[in-house]
């Protein structure tokens, strides 16, 4: 009976044992595991950028795929309409936009020369800076007289570089499109696939609500972002026209795409067009009225326009839109930036219709956001 409870308490012990281990050992393997996800996010981003924008696209296309279906549209022609609807979109932009982009990057250096040369005639401080550089590189010569210099001749220039990526850039949105044909073409797939995973029926209804929700929230942000920046890139491209500068529809496309970015979208687009301002209209004081025009414009639509239409549907806490925007950007460029906050939307939104998560979800939201009682839609 005794060598029975000792072994008992051999039993016990050992198993304590490797609970304490495997305690200590959660947080380094969670740790290397994050590292390594971090590595083949940015190791793969070619392939997971164009299989997150189709991802993107089904879900905020499903909800009129049921729609279509309601009416005896098999998920097929479905798919063949919307991807043929987004394939034409694209064509259409590329067509209208390949000639003013080529003008533009053919005249970028000479563009880059001009600024130069009216800075450098401003004198003052650009000067002196200017000239103490100079004296700088003279010390430095003089110190490293007996190293040879070797010039490096490139006969690469900007426009080669970019237009060399264009095959890379549009094999990419061949991916995504083929991609999202294959998802809408699915149906509910899916979804049905997701729900037989589950045992209980709480929780299949739940993954159903889940899905549900993330494809209404995220085809209404989506849907009223892009009216509400294809009215911005309108209205820009008026202004530019009216101001003089050449290509203002250029002036509009780039409104509109820039200002999917958060944060850094419009102030990027009134940089852009206050530097061809200053060369194009010859004046400073020019360029910093277009710089002006496009920053009121914008804050015009971020501080009234946007808030009315979408921020009582989306609410999320700024400092943590704009870190998740700054980590996509890291990882993933410009594309990162554009996708990141509907990435956040779907986490936002899986957070909350969540129990488990729903301290995640208080956190993510703003000061505003009741995860608890509701979600981000009102």
């Amino acid at each position: 009976m005794d060598s029975e409870e000792n072994q008992s308490v051999v039993a016990e012990r050992d198993i304590s044992q490797k609970d304490a281990l495997l305690t200590r050992l959660e947080v380094p393997v969670f740790g290397i595991f994050c590292l390594l996800l971090l590595q083949a996010m940015v190791w793969a981003s070619d392939f997971l950028i164009p299989v997150t924008a189709a991802c993107l696209g089904y879900f905020v296309l499903n909800k009129p795929r049921r729609l279509l279906a309601k009416v005896g549209v098999a998920p097929v022609f479905s798919a063949a309409i919307f991807t043929g609807m987004v394939t034409a979109l694209i064509v259409f932009l590329l067509v209208q936009l390949s000639a003013p982009t080529a003008q533009f990057i053919e005249d970028l250096p000479s563009l880059m020369d001009e600024i130069k040369e009216k800075l450098s005639a401003a004198g003052g401080t650009l000067e002196a800076i200017k000239d103490a550089t100079v004296a700088a590189e003279e010390i430095i010569e003089d110190q490293d007289a007996e190293t040879v210099e070797v010039e490096v001749v490139s006969n690469t220039g900007i426009a080669a570089t970019i237009f060399s990526m264009a095959p890379g850039f549009l094999s990419r949105i061949l991916f995504a499109l083929i991609l999202l044909f294959f998802l809408i073409a699915s149906g509910d797939m899916f979804l049905t696939k997701t729900v037989q995973s589950f045992d209980r029926f709480a929780d299949k209804r739940r993954a159903v609500e889940v899905v549900h929700s993330i494809e209404e929230r995220l085809g209404y942000y989506l849907g009223g972002i892009s009216l509400i920046n294809a009215g911005l890139g309108v209205a820009v491209a008026i202004a530019m026209y009216i101001w003089g500068l050449p290509s203002p529809i250029l002036f509009g496309f780039m409104a509109f795409g820039l200002n999917f970015v958060p944060f850094l979208g419009g102030l990027l687009g009134a940089t852009i067009a206050a530097a061809i301002a200053f060369v194009s209209l010859d004046g400073t004081w020019a360029a910093a009225g277009v710089f002006a025009t496009y920053v009121v414009l914008t804050s015009i639509e971020g501080q009234f326009i946007t808030p009315l239409v979408i921020s009582r549907r989306m609410r999320l806490n700024t400092t943590v839109v704009f870190l998740f925007v700054a980590f996509f950007a890291w990882i993933w460029s410009i594309i990162g930036m554009i996708v990141a906050l509907p990435i956040l939307i779907v986490v936002k939104i899986a957070c909350d219709e969540t129990k488990s998560l729903r301290t995640l979800a208080r956190f993510l939201g703003d000061m505003d956001d009741d995860a608890a009682g509701t979600s981000i839609t009102e």
